[in-house]
């Protein structure tokens, strides 16, 4: 991987993310995860054929169906960045920037419009300290790991006119927007619209999502 408010109106209330809660965070000005170019025919190809496999792999299915073949012929695991296009299909496996990278292109290539995200999930130390050691053991860095809270990179999905999908492509599964403290679960998402966001905010289950802010869930 490169280097809690609610709101309620009425009986039909809707949860409100709410931006900027956490301006210490340590994550606040970090960047998400880009793959790389050689600038050379290796790169194009690489490119070219998750987009091929996609199309093969969706078979007339859903447009909206999630590359599930990525996380299943990619296990997720540590990478060392920056990481190139061909690189990044040559490993047995990758990290979430990396399956978010790969995720995001083959969505595109469906004609959808995908932004990139970042999340922060809930853990626990016997997990952080499974995980400083594996990433240690690879000398790659581990500056996603801080306490209970792990950093996590995935994809956002507009499914309707303002409605979100988030996409983790490191578990092959969708992330269920009914939210509870535990273990696994959502703390902040931030979702890259780089300036192509249609909406001030976007609905994902009963919350709304500001674009290109954290946002507690």
């Amino acid at each position: 991987m490169f280097l809690d408010a609610d709101k309620s109106r009425g009986e039909a209330a809707t949860e409100v993310a709410v931006a900027g809660s956490r301006l210490g965070h340590r994550w606040n000005e970090f960047p998400f995860s880009p793959l790389s170019h050689h600038e050379e025919a290796c790169c194009d190809v690489a490119r070219d054929w998750v987009i091929a496999n996609d199309f093969a792999q969706l078979n007339g299915s859903d447009r909206l169906s999630g590359p599930r073949w990525l996380r299943q012929l990619y296990k997720w695991g540590p990478s060392s960045w920056p990481l190139h296009w061909c690189e990044a299909l040559a490993q047995p496996s990758i990290d979430c920037g990396a399956h978010a990278a790969l995720a995001h292109e083959a969505f595109a290539a469906r004609g959808l419009t995908s932004f990139r995200a970042q999340f922060v999930q809930r853990y626990d130390a016997n997990a952080e300290a499974d995980w400083r050691t594996r990433w240690s053991a690879e000398r790659c860095s581990d500056h996603w790991l801080d306490g209970n809270l792990i950093y996590h990179e995935g994809n956002a999905l507009l499914a309707g006119d303002d409605e979100l999908k988030f996409w983790d492509p490191s578990a092959g599964w969708w992330i269920n927007p009914r939210q509870a403290a535990g273990y696994g679960s959502l703390a902040m998402v931030r979702i890259w619209t780089e300036g192509r966001a249609g909406s001030n905010s976007y609905r994902w289950g009963a919350r709304r999502i500001a674009p290109d802010v954290w946002c507690d869930v």
